[in-house]
């Protein structure tokens, strides 16, 4: 409802103003061009987050002082707090960065959109900036028409840029103007009254044009032109602080839990330096004066005071904030826990359906982090089927990895109980693979040929796994019928199948630690011709035992039938490490506590299926 009352109440005001007054079509036309500039400028920059920025974010953030620096530079370049939070979102939602790094990042995001009010306040009050925008868009128009997509993101940037810039000139213009017909300034309030209605009219000018920098342009320009008072302009620049959170939240929406998490954090931060400022305002503007005089910015000069000021409060909440992340972090994951799947969960009859952890659409507008969060989801998938496929041989996981003779595994009569594969399967796997194809499906129109044959890779290495479930659900109930014969010999074989998928599982276990994608080809080719040399289907070892007539034929043919299971089991959980870990970086792979299902869920499901016995 709001949405639909929002909007034409809008344009009804605007076009009251234009009617009244045509200076008011100048500044408005000037906040447009502006605006424009930065749908520009995002969209030039966007040319390079084909894996440039993507690989500077996650190599930049690994310390608390990396992900601030990076927040502050990447901001001043960008000059948009806002697509850098989308950005860090998209990482954090898919898992390529943690938490507590994408609050350092909001938080350097936030002193570095001082930046702009800081060259804007100090050039481009000072000087005549248009005649620096008609060259600018003149060159970026010449480099829109070079089919190199490099080339275009540069023409992007360059035209943004001298949107920016006459921007900037028409609202200064449309002000100067207004100073001689209208005069803004008798509408200033004081005291605490004025500082809550103009802190209201940043956030709400901020909602509205969707960027806090546009906000602070508009407040810089007008108070050059006198046209609102400085204790006002304060006002307004912590409202756009605060209304700049809107952009985020909005990001966060199509985003998983993690971008949630940090939306709310940035919401925390901004809320809390606002509230800061407008309780200690005044001792602010002392020292923002003080320090004026010291480096040697004018007693008058309120455009460069406001623009101390603005990075004065944000410092002040950096500061403030930054002990106490580890806090935060904690608060933000008990307030908001993950359900798994970035808070999606299917409940029916008691049994969650798990879905994706990773994928998000806000991570789309990014196709190396869309390939990267398809990876890490391929292998959160791998490591569900890891888990339902020792079940299904009747141990555990983590028994498979701290065990070196594999053999006593086989002795585990408490772990001689069936389960319901199907039920792991419908719970664990198919809620997560219909995301991943769906995803998939999402991704491919905007990647190039080698990152849509990488994503059909991943695709088919999801569909093995698939398989191999499908495999051990037939296998486990003729294992649950024949691993406790009283025939030693069938015994004894049903062992060895079961022993054949331990080892594979162990061999897997090893093979995801290869970091060379070569070293893992080769020692896969040699595991996959062990695979083809045990089955006893093909190796002549069944028949020699129903010459002997140690085994029925009928318990054979059932044997040649679960052979033929763990051939294909193996060979598709291995053909799945080829396709998923060849591509997973090493802290990928190694995060073994992200990619665990929950024991104690798998407890309460062996002994239920126990008890049923």
């Amino acid at each position: 409802m709001l949405k639909k009352i929002l909007l034409p109440t809008i344009l009804i005001l605007l076009a009251y103003g234009f009617w009244i007054s045509p200076d008011f079509k100048v500044v408005s036309a000037g906040v447009a061009v502006f605006l424009l500039g930065m749908v520009f400028l995002e969209q030039g920059f966007k040319a390079f987050t084909g894996g440039v920025l993507e690989k500077l974010l996650h190599f930049s953030t690994n310390k608390m002082w990396k992900s601030l620096t990076f927040g502050i530079i990447s901001t001043s370049l960008l000059q948009s707090s806002s697509l850098v939070s989308v950005i860090a979102i998209s990482f954090l939602s898919a898992g390529l960065i943690g938490l507590s790094q994408g609050i350092g990042i909001i938080f350097g995001a936030n002193l570095g959109t001082t930046t702009g009010a800081w060259l804007v306040a100090a050039f481009g009050l000072k000087v005549n900036i248009s005649s620096y925008a008609m060259p600018l868009l003149v060159f970026g128009l010449v480099f829109q028409f070079d089919k190199n997509k490099a080339l275009q993101g540069i023409g992007n940037v360059l035209i943004g840029i001298g949107l920016l810039f006459l921007g900037i000139h028409y609202m200064k213009e449309g002000f100067e103007a207004f100073r001689d017909s209208v005069d803004l300034s008798q509408y200033a309030m004081t005291g605490i009254s004025g500082l809550l209605f103009y802190t209201l009219i940043g956030i709400i000018a901020t909602v509205v044009m969707q960027s806090s920098h546009a906000t602070l342009i508009l407040i810089i320009t007008a108070l050059a032109s006198h046209q609102v008072s400085y204790e006002n302009s304060l006002a307004v620049a912590i409202g756009a602080n605060v209304g700049t959170t809107i952009t985020a939240i909005l990001g966060a929406l199509s985003a998983n839990i993690q971008g949630k998490r940090l939306a709310a954090a940035h919401l925390v931060f901004n809320v809390l330096t606002g509230s800061i400022a407008l309780l200690f305002i005044e001792q602010m503007v002392w020292v923002v004066g003080h320090f004026s005089s010291i480096i040697g910015i004018d007693s008058n000069n309120y455009t460069m005071q406001l623009a101390l000021f603005h990075s004065l409060f944000n410092t002040v909440g950096i500061v403030v904030l930054l002990p106490f992340v580890g806090h935060l972090v904690k608060m933000l994951v008990r307030l908001l826990p993950d359900y798994r799947a970035g808070g999606l969960s299917i409940n029916t009859k008691d049994t969650s359906i798990h879905r994706a952890r990773y994928l998000s659409e806000i991570s789309l507008n990014y196709p190396e982090t869309a390939m990267q969060a398809m990876v890490k989801e391929s292998v959160h998938l791998f490591q569900n089927a890891y888990q339902i496929v020792s079940l299904g041989v009747f141990v555990r996981a983590f028994e498979i990895k701290k065990t070196k003779e594999l053999k006593e595994l086989l002795n585990l009569e408490t772990e001689l109980v069936t389960v319901n594969i199907d039920e792991l399967y419908q719970r664990y796997i198919k809620g997560v693979y219909a995301d991943i194809l769906r995803y998939g499906s999402q991704i491919e129109s905007g990647l190039s040929l080698e990152q849509s044959t990488q994503v059909f890779s991943l695709k088919l290495a999801c569909r093995k796994i698939v398989d191999a479930i499908k495999d051990i659900k037939h296998l486990h109930k003729n294992l649950a019928n024949y691993v406790k014969s009283d025939n030693d010999v069938v015994r004894e074989q049903y062992d060895l199948l079961r022993l054949r998928i331990i080892i594979i599982l162990k061999q897997i276990y090893e093979l995801r630690l290869l970091s060379d994608a070569d070293d893992l080809a080769t020692k896969t080719d040699l595991i996959k011709l062990a695979i083809a040399k045990q089955d006893i289907g093909s190796n002549g070892a069944l028949e020699q035992l129903i010459r002997m007539r140690r085994i029925d034929p009928m318990v054979a043919s059932s044997l040649i039938n679960d052979s033929g299971y763990v051939h294909s089991i193996c060979n598709n959980l291995v053909d799945s490490v080829i396709g998923i870990f060849r591509r997973a970086t090493g802290d990928i792979i190694q995060a073994e506590q992200e990619m665990e299902l929950d024991q104690d869920e798998l407890m309460a499901i062996l002994k239920k299926h126990k008890g049923s016995r």
